[in-house]
């Protein structure tokens, strides 16, 4: 596929896969969730406007560095009349993320610290495990790995029973 002209004002799909580095069915899939728009031809072909290529690149780095696509649409949301996101949105956005980072990080690194005796189950199939949960006194809490969702007991420390 040639590059599109740097004037060009509308990239076709196959020409902002290659420019982006985002495969069709991902930009469709984008399309679907409001993430990026395009306009259809006569002929019903997309035409997407050149600034969708940072959208893109906004949409491709938030998500990398681990932002769900929804909260991805819904600062995309914010931006008046559909705009490209400037260094300014990136700014004030990823401040609002790091919270959301803050929380995932502090999970993996309690995956990471207590990985060789338990995933956090409740199961207590380990004889020494330092995430153990007494009377399935997580199970209260809902389903799942409750340790890594965040759940403590009372009087609990990161590492475990006090």
């Amino acid at each position: 596929m040639l590059k599109p002209p740097f004037d060009a004002a509308e990239l076709t799909v196959g020409q902002l896969a290659a420019r982006s580095g985002v495969a069709v069915t991902a930009l469709h899939f984008y399309e679907d969730k409001g993430l990026i728009h395009s306009r259809r031809t006569a002929g019903n072909q997309r035409r997407y406007p050149r600034e969708t290529l940072r959208r893109v690149a906004f949409i491709r780095v938030a998500h990398r560095v681990g932002i769900p696509l929804r909260m991805v649409a819904e600062a995309l949301a914010e931006l008046p009349e559909g705009r490209t996101p400037t260094r300014a949105d990136w700014s004030r956005l990823s401040a609002g993320w790091r919270a959301e980072l803050d929380v995932r990080i502090d999970r993996l690194t309690r995956l990471r610290d207590d990985l060789s005796d338990c995933i956090g189950c409740g199961c207590l199939s380990v004889d020494r495990c330092v995430l153990s949960n007494p009377d399935d006194r997580l199970g209260d809490e809902g389903a799942g790995p409750r340790r890594l969702l965040g759940e403590r007991l009372p009087g609990e420390s990161r590492h475990g029973p006090a």
